[in-house]
């Protein structure tokens, strides 16, 4: 007899009236802002635009929709287009069934149009929506909660999760809540890209490059729990060998982007600068030279104040090496200045 155990949702949709209202679309949802939240943040310090990120975003969201989806739909397509199965409900995305390697590779294409479309080179924007996304999907693996589905082996640990529907042969129990797993697993790694990319100011994509390596690292070992049908080659599910090849690819993308591009973009966003009022380096680098202007330590500038129509008048000259002369230019002086209040004086009268 389990003491404890998760238990799941008794449905997972609610109605309003007649609108549904169901806990995997709330899940993705969610998650969608969170990722534009964060990215937007880390794209503004970063030296970009207020709401580039949300701008990019409508391109990329629906293009990820709809290639986690078709990735789903053709590695089960036995759920589909088997017999006695109806082809309608590939298209029921709300029950459950996004691919996150199409999704991935299908949002990055929508994100490239939309980072096109603005003038944003494409790896600084990947840079900055990566630990974003990563939360997302932790946010997101909570759907699979509401749908009892993506579960794994039998345990009777006292974080297992319950199954109770008998729904596509589901058998009622307590099983390892992989969801769970991974959920933990990518807010891990969205903490990791944070730190790596102040520690190391990680740039041309390879923050995004780490997210997908680490995300990968942790999907291996929870896919090789799950107990859900899926296909095999060598002995291992479909999804342990995209792991592996996407990490490993992540990997040489991190290795070679830093031979060949290292450090990190100076300008994300062409013109963002000049929009801000010289924010960012720019700004920094003329308000310091404002600065060194205005207190200069050269010596043959200190001393000198402004006046109407000249600059740089002296306070005091040097002293000159001859006495005699500097006297006599002391006397001149003071005689021209007599002619010419006495010529004032005569203007006023």
């Amino acid at each position: 007899m389990e003491l404890a155990f998760i238990p799941s949702p008794s449905r997972g949709v609610l109605y309003l009236g007649p609108i549904p209202l169901r806990g995997y679309a709330f899940c993705i949802i969610i998650g969608v802002f969170v990722a534009v939240w964060l990215g937007n943040k880390r794209w503004i310090a970063r030296g970009g635009r207020s709401g580039t990120v949300a701008d990019i975003a409508v391109w990329a969201v629906p293009f990820g929709l709809i290639g986690g989806r078709l990735y789903h739909v053709i590695t089960d397509y036995q759920l589909y287009f088997s017999e006695g199965r109806d082809w309608v409900d590939a298209f029921k995305v709300w029950e459950g069934g996004l691919g996150i390697w199409g999704a991935i590779a299908f949002g990055a294409v929508g994100a490239w149009i939309g980072a096109r479309r603005r003038g944003v080179p494409m790896p600084a924007y990947a840079d900055a929506v990566a630990p974003g996304i990563a939360l997302a999907q932790a946010i997101g693996r909570w759907g699979n909660w509401f749908n009892q589905e993506l579960y794994g082996k039998p345990t009777d640990l006292p974080w297992a999760v319950e199954i109770t529907s008998t729904a596509d042969g589901r058998l009622p129990g307590t099983y390892h809540p992989t969801f769970l797993y991974e959920s933990l697993w990518c807010i891990g790694v969205a903490l990791l890209v944070i730190w790596a990319d102040r520690r190391f100011r990680l740039g041309h994509g390879r923050a995004f490059a780490l997210y997908v390596a680490a995300y990968c690292a942790g999907r291996f070992w929870i896919e090789y729990m799950r107990v859900d049908d899926a296909h095999h080659i060598l002995g291992l599910r479909l999804n342990n060998w995209t792991a592996l090849f996407v990490f490993l690819l992540a990997v040489l993308y991190i290795v070679l982007s830093a031979r060949m591009r290292p450090g990190r973009e100076a300008v994300v966003e062409p013109g963002a600068e000049s929009a801000g009022g010289d924010a960012g380096p720019e700004g920094e680098k003329d308000a310091g030279t404002a600065s060194a202007d205005t207190a200069s330590d050269d010596p043959d500038t200190a001393g000198t104040e402004e006046a109407p129509g000249k600059t740089g008048v002296p306070k005091a000259a040097e002293a000159p090496e001859d006495t005699d002369d500097a006297a006599a230019d002391a006397k001149d002086e003071k005689d021209a200045g007599g002619v010419k209040n006495g010529a004032d004086s005569a203007k006023k009268g």
